[in-house]
């Protein structure tokens, strides 16, 4: 079969394209219930709904969001009152992410820290090592030559 001729469909390859994904993960996100393509026989008609779901899911996945989330956000979609309510929820998870994000990113460099600290410990304990001590014996001045 060829592909539809109208700009309101799409194959599993044209969207896989767009969104730079494959179709393992376009299939993947229908077997989770987060797309729902019509079918011809054995091949997936995407409509532009299921492209705007696609999108929420890229979206949601770019922002580190679990699938749960991101169903919530798609299932607004579907409401009356789904942009304002989508919007809301969007922005207080961003804010949530945000701050787990901030907190990770002080745990590294406060990791960062110490393991430069403990490796210029490491570092000096080495080098104290490799240093021979000077011995009494060692200290004498050597005798004058003659040339």
């Amino acid at each position: 079969m060829t592909a539809p001729e109208s700009s309101d469909t799409f194959s599993i390859s044209e969207l896989g394209k767009e969104f730079g994904i494959t179709a393992r993960a376009m299939r993947f996100y229908e077997d989770k219930g987060l797309l729902c393509p019509a079918r011809n026989g054995q091949r997936r008609i995407y409509s532009r709904a299921d492209r705007t779901r696609l999108k929420l899911v890229m979206r949601g996945r770019r922002l580190g969001w679990p699938l749960d989330e991101i169903r919530a956000v798609i299932d607004m979609y579907d409401t009356s009152e789904g942009e304002l309510k989508q919007l809301e929820y969007t922005c207080e998870k961003i804010s949530e992410r945000r701050e787990r994000l901030l907190q990770q990113q002080r745990d590294i460099e406060s990791s960062l820290r110490d393991m430069q600290e403990i490796e210029q410990r490491c570092r000096n304990r080495i080098e104290q090592m490799n240093i021979k001590p000077n011995t009494p014996a060692s200290s004498k001045p050597e005798p004058a030559r003659d040339e």
